[in-house]
């Protein structure tokens, strides 16, 4: 594999480059730089030994590409290559490409196993691709010259319309080559839309050239043996929106530009969550955390600071993760996951170590330093979403130095409705917001894009961000309005506007409960099967939006929320009063009520768990847990029976493995249930037992457990990580777990045959039940329920609605013998029914 050297003056720079690298090839070319200097009080520079090492550090047979900022870079590498033997000399080239376009080009071709001269032309190229786009140069880049063997095949084309919101930026460029050069056949693009001509699909900057945004039509081509796989494979890349997030999905409101203010009172800002919020203002203002530099006798003592400080902060983050999930669901909760990579960075780690070790000093001082370096390197990219991470960034470290300098997490909680006024929030304050308290959010700084609008468009609250830094001096208890589709706020607004905003709420309120009617209809296929949907609740609010959307029930009642947020394990007395208060708003719904789940991805710092589990979703987790610690276990069997008089309450085990396990909570039951009995409290006797289906175990002996349990639930989002062994939390494996793969389709298939031979129900709860493109998938497979988050209730039942059983059943049949999840995600978008 070809090594790339990063050779620049400042540090900082060659560390953000090397990332946003990175990033586009996955890890998968050894890149290393020399920068900076070992001089703190004039650091930039170039060192030809650092630039050797580098150099050393990824030399390879097939090359070593060495790009350079400018001045001294180019001498300091001259003068490294004087090191090498004269052979090695050879494989050792000088490339004037620009930095940072060069550093990306020439990752991207190296990944997809060019040469070393075709990687340093790609390189070399990278800056016409931006000129070419701006207009600065013509289009030169677009000339085509098939190769003699391509002109000779066949040549097969599709057409395909870009949905990401952000069209082909510069990661998807780079999944978009990497695809093409995997074939043999010549892949060439049109931008149809802006009458390009037609580019080579293998280079990442003549795709560049093409400037393709959201909505653009492409005409892509491929002339050899193999055209026809190509262009499936890249169709699936298109279909699976390149592994980024639905655009329907969270999408930010279109309008947000700044508006010149034309009323009394109005500000304008960016549009970053739709609504209408009219309430008091009040301000949030964290507390500033003042660090001062000191120096230190025993740096050892400070390293184990940082260290400490750091574990406790992993725990806070896992915790805020899995509040999240059960909040905004485990999709918008993994902006979390990131936090945690940044925790367990070892550059960051050994920075920071370096820096006590070598200065003495302490660690507040040095653990901002590294931050404030991160931060910089993430400021200095030209990608806009690698520059917002910058507020993770920063959460993160002043979470660390909040635990490093002793301080109290800040208070978010409101007495009564308003609108939060702050500088900016961090991502971690915006998903402790509770949005029957926070109406709305004004904030003088961020970005429609940011992890906190994305959070705060999931809990629903409007949002009107980089508004004029006046709304700071507002008192509290100020009348605003603010218009989250619009970009605009009012201070102390006149009473036309109040009536026209008010108009506005009451309309899409009226949609709103529009769309709830409906939502209250069965969902019945068009052959008339009638499918149960239910949902997937994390607490007593939710509980409430679910029967107003529409939830036939509650499929999966995540009850760890009752175990957050406080220093102990809550009681039996408190238990109980949450679950029958959710059992009287379903109204004799069925309430599946699942035992508590920790460990894995979701432990909780009051409950010990030994040492540090190397691989925590392998471990100590569900009902594993449960079953070594019966106090806590009992207890919550006991609220669950007391809870489930005059109520359609069941029970189901997470994490089920064996016959084993659930024999032995059914003991335990029976245990509980008797001493109720000799105390004479009631309960269900006849209460039904059902178990999570969520590890491959599970599938492959659920004829055994089925004749031992009362109902299955399939959870798609474990047994599709256990069953592709890649971890979800693991953005390098992460694009692998895909529930729609034909692997875990099949385990699901077994799972529900064996559960209707033993004559029980079988349902599914994982993220797979929302997304209505597999549900005729989900149809054809004969599943009994669905359970889903509460706002996806209507449109899940709508897609019912379009489907006939037999027709889903044909996909079933097509789907389980794809060899790809890209592939069946092609199938589904291609045998898509019109609405009845």
């Amino acid at each position: 594999m070809i090594g790339i050297v990063i050779v620049s003056h400042s540090k900082q720079l060659a560390l953000g480059v090397r990332e946003l690298a990175a990033q586009m090839v996955q890890g998968q070319v050894p890149i290393a730089i020399a920068a900076g200097i070992e001089d703190p009080e004039n650091p930039l520079g170039t060192d030809p030994i650092q630039v050797y090492e580098a150099i050393a550090s990824v030399f390879s047979d097939d090359g070593v590409l060495v790009l350079m900022d400018l001045g001294s870079a180019l001498l300091s590498a001259e003068m490294a290559i004087e090191f090498f033997s004269e052979a090695q000399q050879q494989k050792v080239y000088l490339c004037e490409a620009p930095l940072v376009e060069g550093a990306i080009a020439a990752v991207v071709a190296a990944a997809s196993s060019r040469d070393i001269h075709q990687v340093m032309a790609e390189a070399r190229g990278a800056l016409l691709a931006k000129a070419s786009q701006l207009g600065v140069v013509s289009s030169s880049l677009s000339v085509v010259t098939p190769t003699t063997t391509n002109l000779e095949s066949p040549t097969r084309e599709i057409r395909l319309i870009v949905s990401n919101r952000l069209g082909l930026h510069a990661r998807p460029a780079a999944q978009f080559v990497g695809t093409a050069t995997r074939f043999q056949s010549q892949i060439l693009v049109q931008n149809l839309t802006r009458n390009t001509e037609l580019v080579r699909g293998d280079s990442i900057n003549q795709v560049t050239t093409l400037g393709v945004r959201q909505g653009h039509e492409l005409l892509v081509t491929a002339t050899g043996s193999d055209a026809d796989e190509a262009l499936g494979a890249l169709q699936g890349l298109f279909a699976n929106n390149f592994g980024e997030d639905n655009v329907a999905l969270n999408s930010p409101p279109a309008l947000h530009h700044q508006v010149t203010p034309t009323t009394h009172g109005e500000l304008s800002g960016i549009a970053a969550s739709a609504g209408v919020a009219i309430a008091p203002v009040v301000h949030y203002q964290p507390a500033h955390i003042s660090i001062t530099e000191y120096h230190v006798d025993n740096p050892d003592i400070e390293w184990q600071r940082i260290q400490t400080a750091i574990h406790t902060a992993r725990q806070e983050i896992q915790a805020v993760f899995s509040q999240a999930s059960l909040q905004i669901g485990d999709a918008e909760a993994a902006i979390f996951d990131a936090q945690l990579l940044f925790l367990e960075d070892p550059v960051l780690l050994e920075a920071a170590h370096q820096r006590i070790l070598e200065h003495h000093i302490n660690a507040e001082a040095a653990w901002q330093a590294v931050v404030d370096e991160v931060a910089t390197s993430y400021r200095t990219l030209e990608d806009s979403y690698l520059q917002e991470r910058v507020d993770d960034v920063v959460d993160v470290g002043q979470r660390v130095l909040r635990l490093l300098s002793g301080n109290a997490p800040a208070n978010l909680h409101l007495q009564e409705p308003a609108i939060l006024v702050a500088t900016d929030l961090t991502p971690s304050d915006t998903a402790r917001l509770d949005p029957t308290k926070v109406l709305g959010i004004c904030t003088t700084s961020g970005s429609a894009t940011s992890h906190s609008a994305i959070i705060a468009r999931t809990l629903g609250i409007p949002a009107v961000l980089g508004v004029d830094a006046q709304v700071l001096h507002l008192a509290d208890g100020t009348l605003m309005a603010l218009d989250g589709e619009s970009g605009k706020a009012w201070v102390e607004p006149e009473s036309h506007i109040l009536d026209l905003l008010a108009a506005k709420q009451t309309a899409w309120q009226t949609a709103q409960q529009q769309a709830r009617a409906t939502a209250h209809q069965p969902a019945i296929t068009r052959d008339g099967k009638q499918v149960s949907v239910f949902a997937n609740i994390g607490s007593i609010s939710d509980v409430q939006v679910a029967v107003a959307s529409g939830a036939e029930g509650v499929g999966l009642l995540r009850t760890e929320f009752l175990y957050l947020d406080r220093t102990s394990a809550p009681t039996e007395e408190e238990q109980l009063e949450v679950y029958q208060a959710i059992a009287q708003v379903l109204d004799n719904r069925p309430l599946i009520i699942r035992t508590l789940d920790v460990g894995g991805d979701k432990p909780l710092p009051y409950l010990r768990v030994g040492l540090p589990e190397a691989n925590p979703f392998l471990g100590w987790r569900g009902i594993r847990f449960c079953l070594d610690h019966l106090d806590l276990f009992k207890t919550q069997l006991r609220a669950i029976l007391r809870a489930s008089v005059g109520h359609q309450i069941k029970i189901m085990l997470p994490m089920i493995a064996s016959v084993t396990e659930v024999r032995a909570t059914k003991v335990i039951l029976a245990e509980v249930q008797a001493e109720l009995n000799l105390a004479g409290i009631a309960f269900d006797a006849a209460m039904k037992v059902g178990i999570m289906v969520e590890v491959p175990a599970a599938v492959a002996i659920a004829d055994q457990l089925a004749a031992e349990v009362d109902f299955f639930s399939i959870g798609t989002n474990d047994l599709s990580q256990y069953v592709m062994a890649s971890d979800r939390t693991n953005p390098r494996v992460a694009n692998l777990v895909d529930a729609l793969h034909p692997a875990v389709l099949r385990m699901v298939q077994q799972t529900i045959q064996a559960a209707h031979a033993a004559g029980i129900s079988v349902g599914l709860c994982g993220e797979l039940a929302a997304d209505t493109l597999a549900t005729p998938i989900l149809l054809g497979l004969g599943l009994d329920e669905l359970s889903v988050n509460p706002q996806s209730i209507p449109r899940v039942k709508q897609a019912i609605a379009r489907f006939y059983i037999v027709e889903s059943e044909a996909i079933v049949a097509s789907a389980l013998q794809q060899d790809s999840a890209e592939h069946v995600r092609e199938l589904m978008s291609s045998s898509v029914m019109p609405p009845a």
